[in-house]
């Protein structure tokens, strides 16, 4: 039987390097967040897909399409991306056998990536899988049910590096020969992206 993979997006960022809602930035005709959410939701590995937002929630609900996504909100964003993991895996299908972490503002993580990276955890035994772009590894990682627990206890940024820099033996990665995509932290971040996708 093939897993059933929950997408989680995380979307709950302070945005405090950059001094507003950096979801809502435009991207490629849509907002920032509405494009890194539509490249899960085209991707046939993933059977739903969930999005955690934080700061500014009630905005970006206004003014982004989330199509069949579930939108869940992480009251207590500030204190990491960790709480946005619990509200997260508090909103996914009981049925789920892992979760892919996504981060909402990476948007060249294409559907074919996040295929690749499924396909890994699919086929091997892993329970834990990272992207891996040309030796350098990175999101979207996916963690299996039975490490649910453990994230859910996490605190703080970064805090599933702590699992896997914790459990080398349980995480596997999936290759990849593309370039590490870049998060947008800052506006000189956006504007060189944005600036990419003019050349």
């Amino acid at each position: 039987m093939t897993e059933f993979i929950s997408g989680l997006v995380l979307g709950a960022g302070a945005s405090t390097r950059f001094g507003e809602p950096k979801q809502l930035l435009p991207y490629r005709g849509t907002t920032l967040i509405e494009w890194v959410v539509s490249q899960a939701l085209q991707a046939p590995a993933l059977n739903e897909v969930v999005v955690v937002l934080g700061r500014a929630a009630d905005e970006i609900r206004r003014r982004v399409d989330f199509k069949i996504a579930r939108v869940v909100d992480n009251p207590v964003f500030g204190a990491g991306c960790a709480s946005s993991y619990r509200a997260g895996i508090a909103a996914i299908n009981t049925k789920s056998d892992a979760i892919m972490i996504l981060l909402g503002d990476q948007p060249d993580v294409s559907p074919e990536i996040i295929g690749r990276v499924a396909e890994v955890f699919r086929r091997q035994q892993d329970q834990i899988v990272l992207a891996s772009y040309r030796g350098r590894k990175g999101h979207p990682m996916i963690f299996a049910r039975s490490m649910f627990d453990k994230l859910v206890d996490l605190h703080g940024d970064k805090a599933a590096w702590k699992l896997v820099d914790t459990n080398p033996d349980l995480v596997g990665t999936a290759d990849l020969d593309v370039s590490f995509p870049q998060d947008i932290n800052t506006r000189e971040d956006f504007e060189r992206l944005s600036g990419a996708r003019q050349l």
